[in-house]
């Protein structure tokens, strides 16, 4: 095996943790003895052992001179867990492969440094767009101190995510749906409006198969307009409901709301919720990633706002029509197409008669 043969291993054993990890990036480690590998490991959740411990510990012959291939910069610091270039320094190894340095501006370069004063050969940078995209959301979440915003839409297409009635079940189909809880299962939160909460009463419940982890519930509800009753309330799962809303909301609701064990959160004095204001408190619960499956307001804010790092778009095989129906965006959109949002490295496919986008928004710098 070549180097990036090794390293693609190491990516595929830290993805085996999607949605497990967070706060912390998602980690694989490899070693190599004499063209074979004599044990990988992984971070598993945040809190335990990081890949490249589990990786030693897996070893059942001699590691010394050994060489690790790890898709993420080794620790130095002190955490919930000890410094991971110390392991590898103590165990003897002679040489590191590091596919991205650590993002953190703080510490990055540092577990470079250190390994390679202790006599290790590091390298760095083999296969890095493949690490880099593994673990977008830590990057955006460590540099920013945001969380990583997906955007997911399911519609027609003619554009429309629900008829002038406001009927939208169901647009996209049920491989489509499947594919929209394994995202829910990997997010810490997902975001709706009160509109979609009026009109749909959701769950936003990650329903597979096997199972899965809810993710935090976010409402933007500027008027505390949801009912007592809806699910969102009254179900029962582990996960949190935040209702996001202004000081110009009733005070007795938001008494009832948090006797029920939903949090509130008062962002801004306008009937206009601030999401920038949003993100950031939402980061500081370490939420590092966000679903919107918002409606059509609520995803013309986060255009308007270039707040969306990522989209998901399914596209259904159908036409609904009509001017008084509901578009995917709504606001008052740009003047020219060319100041519209571009949509750069796409991928495309077929989910049962759906398409799927997935792609990444430029903005237009005017």
């Amino acid at each position: 095996m070549s180097d990036k043969k090794y390293m693609q291993r190491a990516l595929d054993l830290a993805q085996q943790a999607k949605g497990d990890t967070s706060p912390n990036p998602l980690v694989g480690a490899v070693i190599v003895k004499e063209g074979q590998i004599i044990a990988e490991g992984y971070h598993h959740q945040a809190g335990g052992n990081h890949a490249e411990i589990n990786a030693l510990q897996d070893a059942e012959e001699e590691v010394a001179g050994a060489t690790m291939y790890v898709n993420l910069e080794p620790c130095t610091h002190f955490g919930k867990t000890p410094p991971c270039s110390n392991a590898i320094i103590e165990a003897g190894l002679s040489r590191v492969v590091i596919a991205m340095k650590d993002p953190n501006p703080k510490i990055s370069g540092a577990g470079v440094e250190k390994l390679r004063q202790a006599g290790i050969e590091v390298e760095v940078g083999i296969l890095e767009a493949e690490a880099k995209k593994l673990n977008e959301v830590f990057i955006k979440y460590i540099t920013t101190d945001l969380p990583f915003v997906i955007l997911k839409n399911a519609m027609t297409l003619d554009g429309k995510i629900a008829t002038k009635t406001g009927d939208s079940r169901w647009i996209s189909g049920s491989e489509s749906r499947e594919i929209v809880h394994r995202l829910r299962d990997q997010v810490d939160g997902i975001l709706v409006g009160i509109g979609t909460v009026l009109s749909d009463n959701p769950r936003l419940t990650t329903r597979l198969p096997e199972g899965g982890s809810d993710p935090t519930r976010i409402i933007l509800d500027s008027q505390l307009e949801i009912p007592l009753e809806a699910n969102l309330i009254t179900q029962d799962s582990d996960a949190v409901t935040i209702i996001v809303t202004t000081n110009h909301s009733e005070q007795s609701k938001k008494e009832k709301l948090i006797n029920l064990g939903v949090k509130i959160l008062e962002l801004g004095t306008k009937e206009k919720i601030d999401l920038n204001a949003l993100l950031k408190e939402l980061a500081h619960e370490e939420i590092t990633s966000l679903l919107v499956e918002g409606g059509s307001e609520v995803n013309s804010s986060f255009w308007e706002e270039k707040l969306v790092d990522k989209i998901y778009y399914f596209i259904a095989p159908k036409i609904i029509g009509g001017t008084e129906s509901v578009p995917v965006v709504g606001g008052s959109g740009v003047e020219k197409v060319k100041n519209g949002v571009k949509i750069i490295d796409k991928e495309i496919k077929q989910v049962g008669e759906d398409l799927l986008i997935v792609g990444y928004p430029e903005y237009n710098s005017e």
